[in-house]
């Protein structure tokens, strides 16, 4: 498995990822993705910023996140405090096929991930999930995660806050 930069042919992929997940977490009684985001529009714009990736595995698209290196207008504010004020990367749409959920591929991807950010001089990860994923609170607890308050999104939506130490 490789990760590499998304590109505009890899967008069906990607929504059809992206899909699965909404599918994944309607399922499990997550109010998350189900108003239609991230759409074709967020993933374009992601790819034509140079946040986009992809996992890959013998040319299938297995998993997605957008990782970003210039902050994130978010998380200025939060109810709790943030590991440390240095750089950090941020990733968010984080997805896997589901053919792949519980095989590792999301592990992979997210080591993947920390090393584009060391790369990129960050010290640390941050990311944010709603308060019913358990799933991706599981998985962040077991990437060493750490839980720093909760943060809201533009639209009021509260999310809660995570961070990891590069």
């Amino acid at each position: 498995m490789v990760m590499r930069k998304a590109t505009v042919h890899d967008i069906p992929g990607i929504m059809e990822i992206i899909k699965q997940a909404r599918a994944y977490l309607k399922e499990n009684g997550v109010d998350q993705w189900q108003n239609g985001y991230p759409d074709e529009n967020v993933i374009l714009n992601d790819i034509l910023n140079e946040n986009s990736y992809v996992l890959v595995s013998e040319e299938a698209l297995i998993g997605t996140a957008a990782v970003i290196f210039d902050g994130e207008k978010t998380y200025d504010y939060i109810e709790g405090k943030w590991l440390t004020d240095g750089n950090y990367g941020t990733v968010h749409r984080l997805a896997v096929a589901s053919p792949y959920r519980s095989s590792g591929a999301a592990g992979i991807m997210m080591n993947l991930i920390e090393r584009l950010c060391i790369d990129n001089k960050m010290q640390s990860i941050r990311i944010d999930t709603h308060e019913d994923n358990k799933p991706m609170r599981r998985f962040l607890k077991k990437c060493s995660f750490k839980y720093c308050g909760i943060i809201y999104l533009e639209d009021g939506s509260k999310r809660l806050a995570y961070e990891k130490l590069l």
